[in-house]
């Protein structure tokens, strides 16, 4: 199948921007390689999964039907040897990883994928497809060890564009007598002494790094896929290994139809890449701390996703900055649609005037009408060209500027026709919301718990100062504590605004809900009273 209006993805295997097509009609099976669980995961780690989520994201937008399996990687030399160090098991270590990934992943507005298995839970298909790969002569058994015979596969070296020859010249491992070719890679490793292992036809072992991936990908999504992806660092030698061995067990080629890889994340320009066995590493977590999943996300996407990026601080604030832009474009719609209700409902209706300012409202409606359909437009043709998110940004940012500009006219007096003007605003920010939501930026203002509480109690202060009869005082439990419940403040000027709601102060009314909505807390009125949420 085509996809619609021609998209256009690279493949590392051809070297060049194809035609996408898939192996069934409107599905896709993707697998991305997962994080090997010895310790936290960085922000290298987030930048290739932010990455695959927007591919995710863009190509269930486009229609399709997306599978997507990622792995853990719980059984390895590092895990072992990390276990060991700290006492413990290989389970509970890779257990805690997983649960401090999952929600790291979470926080950065990751959708999951449908299956993460884990490669302990897949060892029976692994032996399976060793035992076949030995039938058909691709690989050998030594000493309880199982190796694939980079020989039996002709295009061994295709991914990575390099022979054999030139492999071996620069490959840094140890010459052992027992292999037939230098090249050729464990499939199965004897147990040794206080590792962990299970039975096989080769007696006690446990797997090699490649096979993992070849056994839960084809047991999850079957024996070809649509997309593999991972970072560069793993062009080779696993993902070369991959195709070598899954092809000659399926027989079937190619095992994936688009190898797509994303640039590696450096922590300065002369480091190749963020890694954490040399401990140049920023952790997901600290990452977090300091700025907006979605400033770490427009981080990331402001660079194509093949490029590789440094990590910057000052890159990273300055997207919290761009961010904001586009976040007040929301917000000073949402704004405005409160004040002019007729014109978010789909009115707009023109105040009483003269024909030719209704017709300047109607035209600058129609303009800025025109401009969110462009830029939906535009998106697209951005995204249907190899995920192009710097272009798809800067398209993000146009609108933005657009929509700002508009709802400042309106605000100040001088829109031609104030409700229309809205209504188009009211759908221009619609579209822009959708376009940055199909990247996973949620345009939502994210503040600190202790920013967010320390914020609400200057309002609630300066609200009973201004109305002392509707706010006075301060919740007991939240006054005077700087860690006290944000909920005891937000009621307690919700009340406030019922109060002066019950007095037909409007403008009081509606000016805390506008305040507390630049706080990033949604208030809806009900005939039993308000209803409030912290959005993000």
């Amino acid at each position: 199948m085509s996809a619609p209006m021609g998209l256009r993805v690279y493949s590392t295997l051809s070297r060049r921007v194809e035609e996408f097509t898939t192996v069934e009609p409107g599905r896709i099976r993707m697998y991305v390689c997962g994080p090997n669980l010895y310790g936290p995961s960085h922000v290298g780690h987030a930048m290739s999964y932010i990455v695959f989520d927007m591919i995710h994201r863009y190509l269930e937008y486009r229609g399709y039907r997306v599978t997507r399996v990622q792995n853990f990687t719980d059984v390895e030399d590092r895990i072992i040897e990390t276990a060991r160090a700290e006492g413990t098991t290989i389970e509970v270590l890779a257990g805690r990883y997983i649960d401090r990934f999952m929600e790291e992943m979470d926080a950065l507005g990751i959708w999951r994928a449908q299956h993460y298995p884990r490669a302990t839970q897949a060892i029976p298909k692994m032996i399976e497809i060793i035992e076949t790969l030995i039938r058909k002569g691709a690989a050998y058994a030594v000493d309880g060890d199982v190796y694939f015979r980079v020989t039996s596969f002709e295009r061994y070296g295709r991914l990575s564009g390099r022979s054999l020859d030139e492999m071996q010249a620069g490959a840094r491992v140890e010459p052992d007598p027992r292999k037939e070719h230098p090249m050729d890679f464990a499939l199965w490793k004897a147990a040794k002494s206080g590792e962990p292992a299970w039975d096989s036809p080769w007696g006690p072992g446990r797997p090699g790094w490649h096979i993992e991936c070849t056994a839960m990908s084809i047991q999850l999504l079957g024996d070809q896929l649509d997309i593999h992806g991972g970072g560069q660092d793993v062009v080779f030698p696993h993902h070369e290994n991959e195709i070598a061995q899954s092809e000659s067990y399926t027989g079937k080629a190619p095992f994936a139809r688009y190898w797509m890889h994303n640039g590696l994340l450096r922590p300065s320009d002369d480091q190749e890449k963020m890694t954490r066995h040399l401990g140049n590493i920023v952790s997901i977590q600290d990452a977090l701390a300091r700025f907006s999943p979605d400033a770490l996300r427009l981080f990331v996407l402001s660079s194509h996703y093949r490029n590789p990026l440094t990590w910057s601080e000052e890159s990273v604030a300055a997207s919290e900055r761009g961010l904001e832009r586009l976040i007040v474009a929301v917000e000073n719609v949402e704004i405005l649609a409160r004040q002019h209700p007729d014109a978010a409902a789909g009115g707009g209706h023109a105040p009483p005037g003269s024909p030719a300012v209704a017709l300047q409202g109607r035209r600058r409606m129609e303009e800025l009408n025109e401009h969110a359909a462009r830029s939906r437009q535009a998106f697209v043709e951005a995204m249907d060209n190899d995920f192009d998110t710097p272009r798809a940004i800067a398209i993000l940012f146009d609108l933005g500027t657009e929509i700002n500009r508009l709802s400042d006219a309106v605000a100040k007096g001088t829109a031609a026709d104030p409700g229309a003007t809205t209504a188009a605003l009211v759908e221009a920010a619609a579209v822009l919301q959708e376009l940055a939501g199909v990247l996973g930026i949620r345009l939502q203002r994210r503040l600190a718990r202790e920013d967010l509480h320390g914020r609400l109690q200057d309002l609630a202060r300066e609200l009973a100062a201004a109305h002392p009869a509707f706010f006075a005082g301060l919740p007991v439990s939240a006054a005077g504590s700087s860690d006290g419940p944000e909920a005891a403040l937000i009621e307690h000027i919700l009340a406030g605004r019922q109060r002066a709601r019950q007095a037909r102060d409007w403008k009081t009314a509606d000016l805390v809900r506008d305040r507390l909505a630049a706080l990033g807390v949604s208030v809806e009125d009900f005939p039993t009273g308000p209803r409030w949420r912290l959005r993000g």
